[in-house]
């Protein structure tokens, strides 16, 4: 029997095994569409076995403090420190225990489409979400390190239920609770991936807010970093109130 190219993409769309008794007559099949099929359903298997296994590794630090009996652990991760005009956000992510998001990463490896699919999956699945976030002027005031301790902290205290342990990305943080910094842990925890999206997602908004307040600057498209697109806004426009006074070269350009 020769099924027609409708009914093999249907008949594939339900089989997961390379070794499948279907995937094998498929292959003796000369017809040039079904191996185009075949191959794109091979690669398709390949790349979800590949997302499988990425997915299981970045689970090693929440499955060794669940074994440990801890049940509400927090991911938490910035954006923004770099740039030159905006706010830093920080974002406390608690993840269910059965959490499965498939291809999540690294919010700086993501595609800006794929960043708001997974902020929504996050948005639905979590069991909590908080959000820091320090404007500009308190960051020209404390300096920025002192600024993104503040914002991870304001996003740890607005989680319900209240977490037992922290993943942190990188910055060891005061608490009553236990945690570890993870060096690079956006690509390593999922939860500290998940807040990294969150966290980039949320300030990208606001920077685009920004954009229809400022639009001479292009912070829809820079997010408030030096391009050379901004310096030149900067040079020829002068500072907004979101700028951060004490950025060099904001600092410069107030002085000159």
């Amino acid at each position: 029997m020769k099924w027609t190219i409708k009914e093999i993409t249907e008949k594939l769309s339900k089989v997961t095994d390379q070794n499948d008794d279907f995937v094998m007559q498929l292959k003796q099949d000369e017809r040039k569409g079904v191996q185009t099929l075949i191959k794109r359903w091979s690669r398709e298997q390949e790349q979800k076995k590949q997302q499988y296994e990425k997915f299981m590794f970045m689970t090693a630090y929440e499955q060794k403090y669940h074994n440990e009996g801890y049940r509400f652990m927090a991911g938490i991760d910035e954006v923004g420190r770099g740039p030159l005009a905006g706010p830093v956000v920080a974002a406390a992510v608690v993840l269910p225990h059965n959490f499965y998001l498939p291809g999540i990463d690294d919010s700086k490896k993501l595609s800006e489409q794929k960043r708001e699919q997974f902020f929504t999956e996050i948005s639905e699945k979590a069991v909590s979400i908080g959000i820091g976030l320090i404007e500009s002027d308190e960051i020209d005031t404390i300096n920025i390190f002192k600024a993104t301790k503040k914002a991870m902290l304001a996003a740890i205290q607005q989680l319900e239920p209240k977490p037992d342990f922290l993943l942190i990305d990188a910055v060891k943080l005061e608490t009553s609770y236990p945690s570890e910094a993870i060096i690079k842990g956006d690509g390593l925890s999922v939860s500290i991936a998940a807040a990294s999206i969150v966290a980039k997602v949320t300030r990208d908004r606001i920077l685009k807010d920004y954009d229809r307040l400022y639009p001479q600057y292009g912070f829809a498209r820079n997010a408030g970093y030096g391009t050379k697109e901004h310096l030149q806004a900067i040079k020829l426009h002068g500072i907004t109130p979101i700028h951060r006074k004490s950025f060099s070269p904001v600092k410069e350009y107030i002085h000159s």
